[in-house]
């Protein structure tokens, strides 16, 4: 039985195409409407439509869902649409008439709706925590090889002397700037739409501040068709800051693929977190990396999509909705395994020696070199062109001795600063 099933029969093929992939997708919201549906039991008792025991019944009906949920057996049969018409299922399976009045005053429009915005509102901060393990992780290891040099490039050439805690506590402060935006999503669907229903409210008197406290939400979201067209627009501000996310770690894990290879040799790993060739005995490839920057490329496009998919829709539901959760929530489930097994390699790396004196190297020191000249009373143009012309005739001979020593430079990188700044 459908929750908008009227006795007609529909055709097969219809159905198969608008239920699409809803059963697969919607184990990821099952807890969540089942969190929602308790809070709108509670209400539904508080307004006088369901007595005690009817409620009572219904939190136990609900709670054995729950469990089996946690338990992993949890199963949404291809007999249903989605998880939210199983669940009604069982309600009215095991509690008769009761389970049926689940439904009073609620759409499941606005099922989907709270529903998605309690994962997406756990996942954000979920999301959150590892990015702060992953951040404190780059801190820890910019301490450990603060002094260990490394070549800055600019335009992939050879350009000013950088150090490897500059590189680590470098995509740490970016990560900062993600958590930001990360915090912003937060906010969005920190609101609470039930009670929405189909997008213009109930003639019922529902008590909707009630479930926003019931259900931990930091406010409501006062104007149902306002509540309504957050979907999409929860789903573009998600999508924005899960992809600034992963543009930093797809950055960073780009890095790593580059300074792996022979040609640059800055780091390496453990054999055993590295693949080799089926021909060629001698590689060691940075399958890990190369697959989380191909893989937060992807989560990068997401945002693309929300906005396609949403774009100019008017007020009100649309079915185009329901193409928001397959990727969203593939995103969410894909980005936290990124940032674990991100967090887990970057531990294992195997900084090298680099020999800063080598023929590669040498005019790493320029720059440094045109400074010392500056400060000893020659204009910068002039010295600008004095080192310019040694590096041209062959003569240049670096000195390595100059340090930089202003807040967020190579000899001081200020990382107490920096772990401070993460919100908290």
């Amino acid at each position: 039985m459908k929750l908008w099933d009227k006795g007609i029969s529909i055709d097969k093929k219809i159905e198969q195409f608008t239920v699409g992939n809803d059963r697969e997708i919607d184990i990821h919201i099952a807890k969540y409407d089942v969190i929602a549906s308790k809070a709108h039991a509670k209400m539904l008792h508080k307004i006088g439509i369901l007595t005690t025991i009817e409620l009572e019944q219904l939190l136990g009906g609900l709670q054995v869902l729950e469990n089996e949920i946690e338990a992993g057996e949890f199963v949404i049969d291809a007999q249903f649409e989605d998880v939210h018409s199983k669940i009604e299922y069982e309600l009215t399976t095991t509690l008769g008439n009761v389970g049926k009045k689940i439904h009073t005053a609620r759409s499941r429009n606005d099922q989907v709706l709270v529903a998605c915005h309690l994962y997406y509102k756990e996942n954000l901060s979920l999301v959150r925590e590892k990015v702060k393990t992953l951040f404190e992780t780059l801190l820890d290891q910019a301490e450990v090889y603060k002094d260990k040099v490394l070549p800055g490039y600019t335009h992939l050439q050879v350009a000013m002397p950088s150090s490897f805690g500059l590189w680590f506590s470098a995509y740490a402060e970016l990560m900062i700037d993600d958590v930001f935006l990360l915090d912003a999503a937060i906010k969005t669907v920190d609101q609470n739409p039930l009670g929405s229903a189909a997008g213009y409210g109930s003639s019922f008197p529902i008590d909707r501040e009630f479930t926003t406290k019931e259900m931990d939400f930091a406010t409501l979201k006062y104007n149902v068709v306002a509540a309504q067209m957050g979907r999409g627009k929860n789903e573009r501000t998600i999508s924005a800051a899960l992809g600034s996310l992963a543009n930093t770690m797809a950055r960073f894990a780009m890095d790593v693929c580059l300074y792996m290879s022979q040609n640059f040799g800055f780091i390496s790993f453990p054999d055993e977190l590295t693949t080799g060739s089926s021909i060629m005995p001698h590689k060691k490839n940075p399958d890990v990396f190369e697959l989380i920057r191909g893989k937060c490329n992807k989560i990068q496009a997401l945002q693309s999509e929300m906005v396609l998919i949403t774009n100019n829709l008017p007020s009100g539901y649309h079915r185009d909705y329901q193409l928001l959760k397959e990727n969203m929530i593939a995103a969410f489930e894909e980005i936290k395994d990124i940032l674990d097994i991100f967090n887990y390699s970057i531990q294992r790396a195997i900084v090298k020696d680099i020999d800063i004196n080598s023929d590669l190297y040498k005019y790493l020191f320029t720059v440094d070199n045109i400074n010392t000249l500056v400060v000893e009373g020659q204009t910068f143009r002039e010295a600008y062109q004095k080192i310019g012309g040694q590096v041209q005739d062959g003569t240049y001979v670096p000195d390595t001795s100059k340090k930089h020593t202003h807040a967020g430079s190579i000899h001081n990188l200020c990382l107490d600063k920096i772990r401070e700044k993460f919100p908290s």
